[in-house]
């Protein structure tokens, strides 16, 4: 069952996770919009429905099948579960280190023989998703695809391999220097999971 743009707005607008305002998001960007995943997925059944429309999707892209599911924290950790538990494969978990690079710990691990697929809730820009494949490449496992629930690029995004989303939107983003919000005196917000 295909979704569409539209479903997935209702959704996030029907459970107060789509915000209006000025926030600074992950990458550092400026934005007048803000998709608060953590407030849909908190809703169980919401989190299963996304699970499986976005594992049928990547399914539809991935070059094989897949043996593991992993995700970026914090935002990728449900609706990663929720893929995994779809595809009937493994869910693991990668987080910063001391010097903020991605890496599994919690005795995670990869080898040779998987083949991946990344998943997290929205992609703006591609880094931590890009930053996911490269660490799993380097451990030897194959990256089939990755897939978020909302593609904030406008499906600009490059994270070196074939990519899925159940929704695509071009929402304005700002260098903080040239945000016509800043220049407003509008205050900024830090929504996401990462302080500062």
């Amino acid at each position: 069952m295909a979704t569409t743009n539209h479903e997935i707005l209702d959704l996030f607008q029907a459970t107060g996770a789509y915000l209006q305002g000025h926030f600074r998001l992950t990458s550092g960007l400026h934005s007048p919009a803000y998709l608060q995943c953590a407030l849909v997925l908190a809703h169980p059944p919401h989190a299963e429905s996304l699970g499986r429309r976005l594992a049928a999707e990547i399914s539809g892209i991935a070059a094989g099948i897949p043996t593991v599911v992993v995700s970026p924290a914090m935002g990728g950790l449900i609706i990663g579960h929720e893929v995994a538990r779809a595809l009937g494969v493994r869910h693991m978990f990668t987080e910063r280190d001391a010097e903020r690079r991605m890496s599994l710990r919690r005795g995670f691990s990869v080898s040779s023989t998987d083949r991946v697929v990344v998943v997290e809730d929205v992609i703006t820009t591609g880094i931590s998703t890009a930053e996911v494949v490269a660490l799993l490449r380097t451990q030897g496992a194959t990256v089939l695809a990755a897939g978020s629930i909302i593609d904030r690029s406008g499906g600009k995004a490059d994270v070196g391999v074939p990519r899925a989303a159940l929704a695509t939107l071009d929402v304005q983003t700002w260098d903080p220097a040239a945000c016509p919000l800043c220049a407003q005196g509008i205050e900024v917000v830090k929504p996401g999971s990462r302080p500062g």
